[in-house]
């Protein structure tokens, strides 16, 4: 039963972010006149002692005591004696596992944009770089129309900026505090809730006692954020994937991330990628896991709360092991810019370009698409592109085109004619990536302003 019901196992990563809740709540026991000055001096000293002994990796933690608090707690008896069993005054466990939960989630926030914002730095540095490749945009994994790389890339530079504005933007709620609801109702000593609010640097306090222990609405949040990322990293894997193949060989990735088989001598298999994309699944779980476990709790704390830490301890491993590697994967690449060129100039990617072209001239698009369509499946009969076609054979469809018709059928003609505001024309990537460098420089304003109140972390 002591092993079923334990949660040392796993909870035992709290450990900094507990002694850290402890020493604030100590510190307002003695500033409220509920406990001595030398009685916080002897319960700051232990606890201080047990904070060097966890980041040296010394101590140990046993089921016997449960989860982390009550491991703790007892350290500090041994350490200091009878006095240290007045820490726990004025508070509960419930109230203590939500303070940690949300000073660990608070860390790991910032942690995760400062790691998504090195990523969205290797987009931007490659962005900058690959300006002038120019490759096939696809649609139904069909060949669409001509982009630029960096057109392409910064695409996925937008994803990752809406999640660490969705991170930024969750932070105001992961930042309050909920130390001093007690167990329910609150308690009968005369705690300073916002003191400890305000050293522990969060930005308030909840409301309501009941709601502080048993809310997890800021960890499903977490986890659906989460999730969002590990989808815009699937995909990106799934394109490097592709492009990496031989069919495609848009890219080579570095050896450090792709693997041999033990049967093929030849084959250099992009298993990072594969692996990033696998992971995803693991992560969606845990949200679906934790929606299931909330459901239908009742108010206020239960014991399937338990089951929160897991799911979150994982999904955080996950997401940082993936973004680690993502970036030096693209920041190492190899591009072909070359097979990329080819690529975009065969099939009839601009084809669209052409029908624009006789809309231009008088033709209702309908009718020029349909032009366009037949003139199409002549050069696929033919096995030519529609640049290769004879004056003549373009007139013999349409009596509107003219010599000048193929001055907009050249790939770079036709990726430099979208001007429109967040086209692939050079003009509007670059001043899309100048756009996303001013965002880049204001996401770090806001790692560095909140990085001060993160446990034992620095810049």
């Amino acid at each position: 039963m002591e092993e079923f019901n334990a949660s040392i196992a796993f909870d035992q990563v709290l450990a900094e972010v507990d002694i850290q809740g402890s020493l604030a709540h100590v510190a307002m026991l003695g500033k409220c006149g509920i406990l001595s000055s030398d009685e916080v001096a002897q319960i700051e000293q232990g606890l201080e002692q047990i904070l060097a002994k966890v980041r040296e990796g010394r101590c140990v933690f046993t089921i016997e005591h449960e989860d982390i608090h009550m491991n703790i707690e007892k350290m500090l008896t041994d350490e200091i004696g009878p006095v240290g069993g007045k820490l726990h005054t004025g508070r509960s466990r419930n109230d203590q596992v939500a303070l940690d939960m949300h000073l660990y989630i608070r860390m790991q926030t910032v942690e995760l944009v400062r790691l998504i914002h090195e990523l969205h730095g290797v987009l931007l540095k490659q962005a900058s770089q690959q300006i002038d490749v120019i490759l096939p945009g696809y649609t139904h994994l069909q060949r669409a129309q001509p982009v630029r790389l960096s057109h392409h890339l910064l695409a996925y530079a937008s994803m990752f900026e809406r999640d660490m504005e969705r991170l930024i933007d969750s932070y105001k709620r992961v930042n309050l505090c909920p130390l001093g609801a007690g167990a329910i109702a609150g308690t009968t000593f005369p705690i300073d809730r916002e003191w400890v609010a305000e050293r522990l640097g969060f930005d308030g306090i909840y409301d309501n006692s009941m709601d502080a222990v048993s809310d997890r609405d800021y960890l499903l949040e977490f986890l659906s954020i989460a999730s969002i990322i590990m989808v815009h990293l699937s995909r990106l894997a799934e394109e490097l994937i592709l492009w990496s193949s031989d069919e495609f060989n848009f890219v080579e990735l570095d050896d450090a991330f792709c693997t041999g088989s033990s049967m093929m001598p030849q084959k250099k298999n992009p298993d990072i990628p594969e692996l990033i994309r696998g992971k995803s699944g693991r992560v969606f779980g845990h949200l679906i896991g934790l929606l299931t476990t909330l459901k239908a709790l009742p108010l206020t704390y239960n014991k399937d709360l338990q089951e929160d830490k897991e799911g979150v301890f994982d999904t955080i491993t996950t997401l940082t092991g993936c973004l680690k590697l993502m970036a030096p994967i693209l920041e190492t690449m190899k591009v072909n810019a070359q097979r990329m060129r080819q690529s975009a100039e065969q099939g009839f990617a601009n084809a669209t370009d052409l029908a624009d072209y006789l809309v231009e001239r008088g033709l209702p698009f309908r009718q020029a698409h349909e032009v366009v369509g037949r003139m199409v499946l002549h050069c696929i009969r033919e096995g030519k592109g529609l640049a290769d076609c004879t004056l003549s054979e373009c007139q013999a469809f349409s009596p509107l085109i003219g010599e000048d018709v193929y001055a907009r059928l050249g790939c770079e003609q036709v990726v430099e004619a979208r001007r429109s505001a967040g086209g692939t024309a050079k003009e509007q990537v670059l001043s899309t990536l100048s756009q996303k460098k001013e965002k880049y420089d204001k996401i770090n304003q806001w790692i560095s302003g909140v990085w001060k109140f993160t446990a034992s972390k620095t810049p």
